[in-house]
Order: C-alpha cells, then structure tokens, then sequence
C-alpha cells in the first residue's frame, strides 16, 4: 500500500503540491476562528456530579449579585504599627471615594470593623469585580485602575495599600508568562533550525519543516475550529500553544524519519525518485502507525471527566491527523522534486558514514545486550521509584515571583487572618425544597460550621435574597486553601463534618476553591486510573498489527509506562527533594501523558520497526539490533533533542509550574529516545531474540532480500537490488 501511496505522491509531486495549496487556502479562509469555540468556563472542567459544581450552581441560582471575581485591597500602616481607630475610619473613606470613581466592572467595596485583622495589623476592602467569564480582559483593566486610584486615595494618611486576588495576580505575571511562551515559540524554531543544520548541515532541510509545519499549523487550526462548531465542542484557551508544541514536536519526527531515510538511500545509489519512493515504503507504514498511537492516545482523553481534557484530545487528534496526511504526501511530494538538492550545499548524502557515535553504540548493544538492558531497566526503575513521594501540589499563587504587589498584599493578608482569607471556603445551607430555613437553623449551623475541623474563622451567615431556602457561610482555613492539608482537609474531615452538623430537614453543600480542587483530585486519580490502561491496551494493538507479533507489544507497552513512571519520579526527586516544594503540580501526570507517553511512543515505534526489517535482511537478533541503533539512533536522538530542547527551555521561566513542566517533559523525552529506544527496547528485542516476534514470525527473511533494508553495507549495494 505504501509503495503505490509512494509511487503516486513522486509520480504526480505537482498535483499533489497543488492539491495541498487548493485545499489549505480553501480550509484556512472557510473555517472560523479558534477563538469562537475557546471557552474560559470552569463549570465544564468537571462533571456536575461532584458537590463543588453543585454549589457553584446553587450559588449563581440563590446569589445572583455575587460578583464574577473579587479584588482584596490590604490597607496597613506604613509604619508597620497596629491600626488605630483613625486609622480604620480612613480605610472606610477610602472605600468610599473608591466606589465615588465609578471604575467600570467593579462593584461593592465592603468593609468595616469585621474587615480588621484580630491583631489590627491589616484592614481589608472587598472589591466585586464584574464580568461575562473570570477570564474577561475588561477585569484586568479594573484592577489596573483601582491600583491607580489607591495612591491618590491614601495620600498623607500614613497608610499603604496592595491589591490581591487571583486577577490581581494574573495581571502582575501576564508579561512574564506571555514572555515564556514566547522565548518558547522563538526556541522551537532555533533548536529546529539549528540542529536540522547540524544533522544535514544544509538551509533547505532546515528550513523545510518550519515552513511546513507553518502551514499545517494555520490548517489544522481551522480544522478544529471547524469540529468544535459542528459538534458543540469549547476548547481551553491553552490549545493554541498546546498545538503548536504538538505539530512542530511530532511533524519535525515525522520529516526526519523521512529525511534519515531518503538520505540512506541516495547514498545506497538510488535515483531521487526511486530514493523517496523507496523511503515512503519504508518509514510510511511507521509513520502511521506511529501516528495512530498518538492519535489514539489523544482520543482516549475522551474518557476524562475533567472537561478540559475531553475537549482537548480530539482537537490534538485532528492535528495528528493532519500531521500524518502531510508527512506522507505533501512533504515526499516536495522533497522528491528537490532531490539531492535538499541537502545543499552538502555532499554528505554522496559517501557512506564512517564510524560513527551511533556505530559504536549499536555494536555495544549487540554485543552485550543482557548488560544494557539491565542497566537501563534499572535507571529505569530507580527513577521510577520517586512517584511513591508524588505529591500534587495546586497552588499556583507560590510558583509565582513573590517580589510582586498582589503576592506581598496576599503575605500581609494571611499575617492577619487566616491562612484561608484570600480563598474562603463556601458552605451552602439549604432545605432542598424551597421551604425557608428558619433563623434557629442558620444560626445553629453557622455555629458548628465555626467548630469544624480546620476551621481558623467563620463569617456571619448570609441569607440569600432571591431565595429564602438558602444560606451561605464563608469559612477561613487555617490551612493555605490550596496546599494539598486543606484540600485533603475539605475532601475528608470537613466535608463530612459540616454535612452532618446540617440541621434536620436541610443540607450543606461545600464549594470554593479548595473544594473544587479536591474533586479535581480525585476526579484526576480516577481519569489517570482510566486513561493510561485503556491507552497501554489500543497502543498494543497497534503495535500488534504493525509488528504481527504478541510478544513485542507487550514488552513496549511496560517500557512506555516505566517511561512515564521514571519521568514523574524524576520529577518528584529535583523538586519536592532537591528544591523542597511541597509537591509537583497536580497537572503534571496528563502533561507526561501527552507529551512523554503518546509522542514518546514514536520513538519505540520507529526503533522497533527498524529492528524488524533487520532481521528481515538476515540479521541475527544480536545483529539486527547493532544495525537498528547505528541507523535508527540517529534519527531518534534528533527528535528526541529537538523535542526536550523546546521544553527545556520553560525552565527559564520564574513560573514553577512552567518550570516543572519544562524540566519533567524535557527528561521524559529524553529518557523516551536515548535510555528507552537506544538502548533498553533493542536489548531486551535482541536478548529476547526470534521470540519477540511471535507468532507472527515478521522477523523472517523476505525473497529477494535487500529491499531497502540499509544494513551497514547498504551502500555498497547496486541501484537495481532494490525492488519497487
């Protein structure tokens, strides 16, 4: 099927060049923006079957006027004394004038003697902040204004104020996270370019994937445009950048698998045509089944409960997808055109290599293949062995620099009251049938709320004014409400306890922050515990047809989930050991899914495939695997560099979450090419032998022999010994 998929794509290279411009104009200028499915609403990250959502719901049904996000002004003495009574009647001054602005999207400005810090260190005033979606840029722009406004405010009154909140917050490290992801879009394009130079040390092969995958970016986003309109699908704001670290991570692999490829046999004395056409044949059938894992591993977020993910692998599914369609025809079609051409102006491709790196490697393998696959498994493992310490951590506030205004105002705020103050944690009182609850039962409960475990403070009850079934009670934690204490704390004791103080004939509903990070928690556990076995299960199968084998298959899928194991500990060992976080962020197991397990695989897949058609050529399994690192470690190394490069470089970034993300990616990828495919999964083919490819038997030679197979005399071999 490839070879003819080949024969058509070289045969007819104008056409299909042509037939790509046709369609990518046509999809780009038809399909809507990314921008019309991209939703910031939280209420479908998880189901609402889980009682945070239920409050959530409760609240925006019984407390309509509750503002969208709030702004907590810190008003302290400059001094660094306690408040005096003066001092708290210029704080409701301020408040006063404040709200006498009019800033637009704000509201309220509460505060009062119950807004003072028992130790009269900090006084607060609640801003409202008004919008469509706590995403909503206009809210930023209120919180620029009030921060304006305080200096005037507070003129010659001998106090201070910071703004604090998680807007707030947002707007201190906006340029910082913008400037991340743009030192990481420049990067890609470098480490692409500049290791493309080294490898082939030509312009047009380097440039040929970034001008490619350009193009592809700019369809496949319409694509998916086009998919979330028909099918109803809202995408994170997240995507676009997830895309782009997908398409340029998975199609630079893709275009070097043929490059690698195309390059071994010019130098074994084909044609150009005949070179790609042979090449298609080859490293299409690992192509697509390379794609095909990735592709299935993304749809398998379907199975998620958290909305963001289910959204997002069918989106990263199309761009595969795409990514497949285009490496097997519009690139063959343009490099067959180019010939030798592309790898101008280098004469390289003309003399076989001599010995090299990759040759010393491989016959290390071959020769002792016990000792590498031992001593791999066991790096393996003792990374691995780090995830027994994974602890999830999310609170997103203390990854940020902490020199800011809105960090030094959340600092103050927690001196002075609660830990829990910026992020109370919202209890719901109701009758559940619309029958009002009386003031014995609201007053009841709000005392026992106070008594509850991890409880630091209580609020005075509200009674809602739309519905006189419903009351709500702002707890503060005594515990930082996003460390994992408060939300086991909430998922556990508290939830348990203020559901059984609920009077008879009512009950409590907990929400906030900390409790729907708690069911995020265990909605994560549960979808991690779904996903990657269903996962490891379809790559399987994939592996089984494309090696017709049931042994192989099985020993890859293990490698993959060690991966992804001794990615995670590794993680766990730098910073909850080395750097004394209190743990790794609670995102970080799906990001390694995407980003370790599913475009980790192709590495596996290409390797594998490699050592097959070894052994097709007559290779003992020993062999076989010596030739399959010397030819195929090349090209995994490129890859796998590029790939950790790009990640590498979020480490950079003052953001810890960025951070963890760039470091725990950057070692999964290069644990995936250069300890899982370079040295532990040819070891173990090669120990394991004939038997790895039970009982299919794909390792049997083939009549004829020498189709392309680029064993390590390959170019010695005549033009005509390859049959296409």
């Amino acid at each position: 099927m490839f070879e003819r998929l080949g024969r058509f794509v070289v045969g007819k290279a104008w056409w299909v060049i042509g037939g790509w411009v046709v369609a990518a104009i046509a999809i780009i200028a038809a399909s809507p923006s990314l921008s019309d499915i991209t939703s910031a609403d939280q209420e479908s990250f998880l189901p609402s079957s889980y009682e945070s959502v239920q409050a959530t719901e409760l609240a925006e049904k019984s407390f309509p006027q509750a503002a969208t996000a709030t702004a907590t002004v810190v008003v302290k003495r400059g001094d660094g004394k306690p408040l005096t009574p003066a001092d708290e009647a210029r704080v409701g001054q301020l408040a006063a004038a404040l709200k006498a602005r009019n800033i637009p999207q704000t509201s309220g400005y509460l505060t009062g003697p119950q807004a003072v810090a028992p130790d009269k260190s900090v006084q607060v005033v609640t801003v409202g902040l008004d919008a469509d979606s706590p995403d909503d840029p206009r809210l930023l722009d209120a919180v620029r204004d009030l921060r304006t406004a305080l200096g005037p405010d507070l003129a010659g009154s001998g106090l201070t104020a910071g703004v604090a909140g998680d807007v707030a917050s947002f707007v201190d490290n906006e340029d910082t996270f913008n400037e991340a992801f743009a030192v990481v879009g420049v990067a890609t394009i470098i480490l692409i370019i500049g290791l493309i130079l080294i490898i082939f040390r030509s312009p047009i092969a380097a440039l040929l994937p970034v001008v490619v995958i350009s193009v592809v970016m700019s369809v496949t986003t319409g694509l998916v445009a086009a998919a979330g309109k028909a099918f109803d699908l809202n995408v994170s704001q997240d995507l676009q950048t997830i895309l782009l670290i997908v398409l340029f991570g998975i199609g630079t692999d893709y275009i070097l698998f043929l490059l690698f490829r195309y390059r071994e046999r010019l130098r074994a004395g084909d044609d150009k045509r005949t070179a790609m056409v042979v090449s298609v044949q080859r490293v299409g059938e690992v192509i697509t089944s390379a794609a095909g894992a990735v592709i299935v591993a993304f749809l398998v977020l379907l199975l998620a409960s958290l909305g963001f993910f289910g959204s997002l692998g069918p989106a990263l599914a199309i761009a595969v997808g795409v990514m497949l369609v285009t490496s097997l025809t519009l690139i063959p079609a343009l490099v067959s055109l180019l010939g030798r051409w592309v790898f101008w102006p280098s004469k390289a491709w003309q003399r076989p290599p001599r010995a090299t790196l990759s040759r010393r490697l491989g016959a290390a393998v071959g020769r002792r293949p016990a000792v590498v696959a031992a001593a791999s498994g066991v790096l393996l493992v003792a990374l691995a062995a780090g995830v027994l310490g994974y602890k999830a951590d999310y609170d997103f506030s203390a990854g940020f620099p902490q020199d800011t205004e809105s960090a030094r105002a959340a600092q103050d705020l927690q001196r002075g009251f609660a830990a829990g103050a910026l992020a109370p944690t919202e209890v719901y009182l109701t009758t559940g049938n619309g029958t009002p609850l009386t003031d014995q039962q609201v007053n009841d409960f709000a005392a026992a709320s106070a008594r509850a475990p991890g409880v630091g403070r209580a609020q005075p009850p509200e009674r809602s004014a739309t519905d006189p079934s419903v009351a709500r009670i702002s707890l503060l934690l005594n515990e930082n409400p996003m460390s994992n204490e408060a939300i086991t704390l909430v998922r556990d004791d508290l939830r348990d306890a203020l559901h059984a103080a609920a009077p008879p004939g009512t009950k409590a509903l907990v929400g906030g922050a900390t409790a729907i990070f708690a069911d995020i928690n265990s909605a994560n556990n549960r979808d991690l515990s779904v996903i990657l076995p269903v996962a490891a299960g379809l790559i399987a199968l994939i592996l089984g047809l494309l090696l017709r084998s049931l042994v192989a298959p099985v020993y890859l899928v293990i490698a993959v989930l060690l991966n992804f194991a001794a990615t995670l500990g590794a993680t766990v060992y730098v910073f909850q050991g080395l750097q004394g976080n209190p743990g790794v962020t609670f995102q970080l197991p799906i990001i390694l899914y995407l980003f370790v397990v599913a475009i980790g695989t192709d590495y596996n897949i290409l390797m594998i495939a490699r050592l097959r058609e070894e052994a097709r050529e007559g290779h003992e399994p020993h062999e076989a695997a010596a030739i399959g690192v010397e030819h195929a470690g090349p090209t995994v190394a490129a890859a796998g560099l590029i790939l950790a490069g790009t990640f590498g470089v979020l480490m950079l970034a003052p953001i810890s979450f960025l951070q963890q993300m760039g470091f725990a990616v950057a070692i999964g990828i290069v644990l995936s090419a250069f300890v899982m495919s370079m040295f532990f999964v040819p070891a173990l083919t090669g120990l394991i032998g004939h038997t790895a490819w039970w009982p299919g038997h794909g390792d049997e030679r083939r009549n004829g022999g020498g189709g392309g197979g680029g064993g390590r005399h390959a170019a010695a071999e005549p033009a005509d010994a390859t049959p296409v």
